[in-house]
């Protein structure tokens, strides 16, 4: 019997119509396996509509602020309901760019030059910046989907861009320029699926390249096969790093001068039948409908009881010869 699965869809963010799509897709993919489906819109009262539902499992299908920063999860944990996707943590920590970056760099992971600046102080920018140069790469420190991100070729258009950037959530990221190919790969119960170049017309992977048209993809990477198999194991030591489960996709960039860098990882990547993931599985010969049932069937939560104390021997005693008595 299929299970009675609850999808998150909607949420409270700039990318709530991406995750709409995404849990139409979800929906009819599992009510083709044979489950019992029911939409379950994220906002105000969620946590009343999660228990009115009686679910077994929720398939979390938003992306953004509060559906993949590690909130609605931490619900779901209250809840005592499994859920797919990455825990608590490791969602928090991935939506956290600047977070992420210092993690990768504890783990020997190359990642771009950066710094972090808050709404207060976009009008530091330039004094901020330092050496890092021009062009550089601007965007929101913790968002998806390339919403606010812009690249910066001039001084006196840094300020404004960090001040765009600001608006989804506070705190932009302000990153080095690599020019190189883009590539993502798709991760799967802690294994590689495959990896995908993304060719765009101009200059990075934006929302406009990925949503309106334009990129092309390349699978697998026009790169050899000994660069690849360096790029797939850098994108699941960050997706270890950070304590990732279930599934994600990490974004690298592949520089002009053979140095690979990892851009970020995605815990709750966009999910279509025609995303880049889906992508990934369908070049692996998995289809769309087996990936979705794929990922559910690795639902679960963090199981963060208190655990019974080992059990542990008690150490032998050595007595004391007896001394005789005069």
């Amino acid at each position: 019997m299929g299970k009675r699965v609850g999808v998150l869809m909607g949420g409270w963010g700039e990318e709530r119509e991406i995750s709409l799509k995404t849990g139409e897709a979800v929906v009819a993919a599992l009510e083709s396996r044979g489950h019992q489906v029911t939409r379950v819109f994220a906002g105000p009262g969620l946590d009343r509509a999660l228990r009115a539902a009686e679910l077994d499992v929720a398939f979390i299908a938003l992306h953004g602020r509060m559906g993949e920063d590690g909130r609605v999860q931490g619900l779901l944990e209250l809840l005592e309901l499994p859920y797919t996707g990455s825990g608590v943590l490791a969602s928090a920590l991935a939506m956290n760019k600047p977070m992420a970056k210092k993690l990768f760099r504890l783990h020997n992971l190359p990642t771009p030059q950066g710094y972090r600046v808050g709404r207060d102080d976009a009008a530091r920018a330039l004094e901020l910046q330092g050496d890092l140069g021009f062009p550089c790469v601007v965007k929101p420190a913790c968002g998806g989907s390339s919403v606010g991100l812009s690249i910066v070729r001039e001084p006196e258009s840094l300020v404004a861009a960090v001040a765009q950037a600001c608006r989804f959530g506070g705190e932009a990221l302000v990153e080095r320029f690599i020019p190189g190919r883009e590539v993502t790969v798709g991760i799967l119960g802690d294994k590689v699926l495959g990896s995908c170049e993304v060719g765009t017309p101009r200059e990075g992977f934006d929302f406009e390249a990925k949503y309106k048209g334009g990129a092309r993809y390349f699978l697998p990477p026009r790169l050899s096969a000994t660069r690849v198999a360096n790029v797939e194991a850098l994108a699941l030591s960050a997706y270890r790093a950070l304590g990732c489960r279930g599934y994600a996709r990490v974004d690298l960039l592949c520089s002009d001068t053979d140095n690979d860098v990892v851009l970020e990882a995605n815990t709750l990547p966009g999910f279509t039948p025609t995303s880049l993931l889906s992508k990934i599985a369908a070049h692996a010969g998995v289809e769309f409908p087996e990936l979705v049932e794929r990922i559910l069937a690795l639902a679960t939560r963090d199981e963060a009881g208190v655990m019974d104390a080992p059990v542990v021997a008690p150490a032998p005693t050595i007595s004391e010869p007896r001394r005789a008595v005069s």
